[in-house]
């Protein structure tokens, strides 16, 4: 952002800015926002610089999948659509649980989805579908992350001593 406007329309000196942080690309000359060549370098290093491409990036699912990978909230970002795509969904929530919230309601109901989301971060559970959240394998695999998602567990659940237990051996302060 403190370059001379010369250099920020300098590829080689993009390049080497958004190799080194991934915002840089928000200062560069907008033609730099429609190149794939610096999109792509940048999502692959910093997925959430997907918020400052050109939208064509953003509806490019090959791009999309870089950044998710890269980082899951990156969603958030990207063609509504791929809210819904189940493939983009898993690999966001893979790189981070949290992601889930940006996930299209149908998938935030899906067993396989919502299960890698609490692998990452137990305390997604929060942005899972309500029948998830009666799910006890589901809510297992969250306490077993971490305790601090047992409150986001359906009432049945947090009387199961299994819950309870498990929930406590990662989470001292449960009680």
């Amino acid at each position: 952002r403190n370059l001379p406007i010369n250099f920020k329309k300098d590829k080689e000196i993009v390049l080497t800015a958004v190799n080194q942080n991934g915002y840089a690309l928000q200062y560069a000359d907008e033609i730099f926002r429609k190149d794939k060549e610096v999109v792509l370098e940048t999502v692959k290093r910093d997925g959430y610089a997907i918020k400052f491409a050109d939208k064509i990036f953003k509806k490019d699912k090959a791009i999309v999948l870089l950044a998710v990978k890269e980082y899951g909230s990156a969603l958030e970002h990207a063609e509504d659509s791929f809210r819904k795509d189940k493939e983009i969904v898993l690999e966001a929530v893979k790189s981070e649980g949290f992601s889930l919230k940006h996930a299209d309601e149908s998938l935030k109901k899906d067993k396989e989805v919502v299960l890698e989301a609490v692998k990452v971060e137990g305390e997604a559970l929060i942005y899972a579908d309500e029948s998830l959240k009666k799910d006890k394998e589901v809510v297992l695999a969250a306490v077993k992350q971490d305790g601090n998602a047992f409150p986001y567990a359906h009432e049945n659940l947090k009387k199961d001593k299994e819950v309870i237990l498990i929930s406590l051996k990662n989470y001292s302060n449960a009680l």
